[in-house]
């Protein structure tokens, strides 16, 4: 098992916590990886662009002028095409990009993504980060000391103020332990475990 240092928000060494090498030492690769984060990324879609048809538009279906002896080229309604006003032809309709990759290969991911942090020495395990208040200045004042920038910060159970005290710092996001995924993961350069989230993880991973 890999053994990583436990720090307080003093950055001060307090204990060592042991990761899962199931979890924290799995080969990473990136084609499963790019297969999870394409699924997410395509998840997100709105897919809500759409224009008229002929049958959106409203306006008389009745014929403009009769279809021959006039001169002109024979007409249809107001709603053709061919006339100002009128409904597209092969214009976009709302879709949906929704798709699953298997669950198997999903949890893979999700281990590969921890790894990675931890190959990288990017993966810091805090004993706790509980603030006073909601403030966002005490809540600088500890990620100056922890010397992180550009962190995703993983809690076991809701923290409102934690929460709260976060939510306008640039390149910090906090996420409790039942909403991670791999693009949040890879997305942020630090990865910050608070001790009580590990058993979580380690239940929803290796279950």
């Amino acid at each position: 098992m890999a053994v990583v240092d436990v720090i307080n928000c003093k950055a001060e060494k307090v204990s060592q916590v042991e990761l899962e090498d199931n979890i924290f030492k799995v080969p990473v690769k990136s084609n499963i990886l790019h297969e999870v984060v394409k699924m997410q990324l395509a998840n997100k879609r709105a897919g809500s662009a759409s224009v008229k048809h002929r049958s959106d538009v409203s306006g008389s279906r009745r014929k403009l002028f009769r279809q021959k002896g006039t001169g002109r080229a024979r007409r249809g309604d107001i709603k053709s095409p061919l006339l100002r006003g009128g409904g597209s032809v092969f214009g976009p309709d709302p879709r949906s990009y929704y798709y699953r990759v298997p669950k198997k290969v999903r949890k893979l991911a999700l281990k590969m993504a921890l790894s990675s942090k931890l190959q990288k020495d990017n993966l810091v395990v805090l004993d706790a980060f509980d603030l006073d208040k909601i403030k966002t200045k005490e809540f600088l004042s500890v990620i100056d000391v922890l010397n992180i920038t550009n962190a995703l910060i993983i809690t076991d159970k809701k923290n409102e103020n934690l929460e709260l005290s976060s939510r306008n710092v640039q390149g910090i996001k906090v996420l409790r332990v039942e909403g991670i995924n791999v693009y949040d993961i890879l997305k942020y350069e630090n990865v910050v475990l608070l001790e009580s989230s590990i058993k979580f993880i380690e239940g929803r991973l290796l279950a």
